[in-house]
């Protein structure tokens, strides 16, 4: 289901962040040209930004707002967005903020978007989140997200885990609440991802299984903390 532009939404704390810094080391990875667009113009903590340099070390181009790496919340977005929306080879990921503040910076560029007719937008859900705990919570946070940004979600990815606290059940039991959120908004899982540490023991447990690496931190955390 990916497409040349993926948009990754969620609200904050969903993890959607650390899944598009995944996303993004992957393909590069496996030989593909990458761009990522820091589009979240309102958390001053959780941001791709903060990740330049790891990114651009395994040549990843990184797209941020001017304002990434400070506290100043402005929709000062580079026009460096607009170049990577008409790329025509590789795939450009566009991390978009928390809610659908965040998201109405996205819909910017919503006709730069859908001029390319080659784009997927990606809805992050995690039960563990507070606001979207419940299915109900986060279909309808999605559909203010939808209205903000122009754009029409079309596939969820259950990013039910606590980073490293995760055990095999909280990711077990999150499944019947994907199922309700793909099942209320009538849209496809795109995948459950999992701490890279838990993969082989939930290999067949789990509906389209992707492991991830915890990359983000919280900022006030101590090294080796969560």
């Amino acid at each position: 289901m990916l497409k040349r532009i993926n948009i990754i939404c969620g609200h904050y704390g969903s993890g959607k962040t650390n899944f598009s810094l995944n996303l993004a080391s992957k393909l590069k990875k496996s030989g593909e040209r990458v761009t990522i667009v820091d589009m979240d113009v309102v958390n001053p903590y959780f941001r791709t930004s903060d990740y330049r340099q790891e990114l651009e070390s395994l040549g990843i181009r990184v797209i941020s707002p001017l304002a990434a790496g400070t506290t100043l919340d402005t929709p000062s977005i580079s026009s460096e967005v607009c170049s990577a929306l008409e790329q025509q080879d590789g795939y450009v990921i566009i991390d978009v903020g928390g809610d659908d503040v965040g998201a109405t910076a996205l819909g910017r560029f919503e006709k730069n978007i859908k001029s390319t007719d080659n784009f997927q937008c990606f809805y992050v859900i995690n039960k563990y989140r507070k606001f979207i705990s419940t299915p109900s919570e986060a279909v309808e946070l999605m559909r203010e997200i939808e209205v903000a940004s122009k754009l029409e979600m079309g596939a969820i990815i259950n990013n039910s885990h606590l980073a490293n606290l995760t055990s095999t059940e909280d990711i077990l039991s999150s499944i019947d609440y994907a199922n309700e959120v793909c099942s209320l908004s009538k849209l496809p899982l795109f995948a459950t991802t999992v701490p890279q540490n838990l993969s082989d023991k939930l290999e067949g447990k789990v509906p389209k299984i992707y492991p991830v690496e915890i990359i983000v931190k919280l900022p006030w955390a101590d090294k080796g903390d969560v």
